[in-house]
């Protein structure tokens, strides 16, 4: 057993079961992007945390251990993703990677938007052309340092 067959055992439970990730992330207190992030193997559990998912998803007590474990961050099989949709997020920092850093640097200076100290938000925003994802990024802007 490892953190991967964790996740497909969440993954295989949620789809025959027809749970939705902000249901399992009213349960677990956080938010649904964080929430579905950890489930998918890429965010530490607390005790509790872990408790309320392996509850949700059947898990065993050394199931649940899994999701308290540090896991190696970065979940995607290749270096250029092949899904469609994690794709455009690609094409978004090829096309525009570096007028985000240009315009980070300028307002903020030499440094880093961190994704550790981080926020995401998700949402739909209705359009009568065809529904919008509105994706919103915060991280704490980290400076370099001199020494």
């Amino acid at each position: 057993m490892n953190r991967n067959d964790i996740t497909e055992k969440i993954i295989t439970v949620k789809v025959a079961k027809g749970i939705q990730w902000a249901a399992v992330a009213k349960k677990v207190g956080q938010s649904k992007e964080w929430t579905t992030a950890a489930c998918l193997g890429q965010m530490t559990c607390t005790p509790e945390q872990a408790k309320v998912i392996g509850k949700i998803f059947g898990l065993s007590s050394d199931e649940q251990k899994w999701l308290q474990v540090v896991p190696y961050k970065g979940s995607l099989p290749t270096p250029v993703p092949t899904d469609p949709l994690i794709y455009r997020w690609y094409e978004i920092v090829s096309v525009y990677g570096t007028t985000i850093k240009e315009l980070i640097h300028e307002e903020f200076g030499d440094g880093i938007m961190s994704a550790i100290d981080f926020s995401m938000d998700i949402e739909r925003q209705p359009d009568p052309k065809g529904d919008r994802v509105k994706v919103v990024l915060s991280g704490k802007f980290l400076p370099y340092k001199t020494y």
